[in-house]
């Protein structure tokens, strides 16, 4: 899905288990959301390609960032924390995808400016509907802020 000023917009999914970030594609693609998914297996990993560090370096900026919490390396509360403080990061939508429904996670997360916070349903047709909700609001109805870091240097 294009968003409102007619950008196709990739997505990075942050996510360390195969089958849930499977089950996340296969969903996007149920919902007929062609962007382009990128994959993160871990914290390290995500913010390596956000920052375009080593193999990398042609990365493009998502426009979203789909996030696990439990993550290897560096959870994705630490991830949530350095993308919101990084003046060339903190404007792209995250939105926390994942198994927790602890309350202290979802305040937690909210206190870094996560976008959104979801948790991940277990039965495939729960979460195929939740992604094309997302899909919808923050791919059809939001408008994302423009890429005004094209000619950034890349960091690190």
């Amino acid at each position: 899905m294009a968003d409102r000023s007619g950008r196709l917009i990739d997505i990075l999914l942050v996510e360390d288990s195969p089958s849930d970030a499977m089950m996340t594609r296969e969903a996007l693609e149920c919902s007929r959301v062609v962007n382009k998914l990128h994959i993160a297996d871990d914290g390290v990993e995500a913010m390596d390609f956000l920052r375009r560090k080593g193999k990398y370096g042609d990365a493009p900026r998502p426009g979203l960032v789909l996030l696990d919490l439990n993550l290897p390396r560096k959870s994705g509360l630490e991830v949530l924390k350095e993308i919101k403080d990084d003046e060339v990061l903190k404007t792209i939508p995250v939105l926390v995808l994942t198994t927790s429904k602890a309350e202290e996670d979802v305040v937690k997360s909210y206190g870094l400016h996560a976008n959104c916070y979801i948790s991940k349903p277990i039965a495939f047709s729960e979460l195929a509907e939740a992604v094309r909700a997302v899909g919808e609001f923050w791919l059809s109805i939001a408008t994302l802020p423009p890429d005004t870091n094209k000619n950034v240097v890349k960091q690190g």
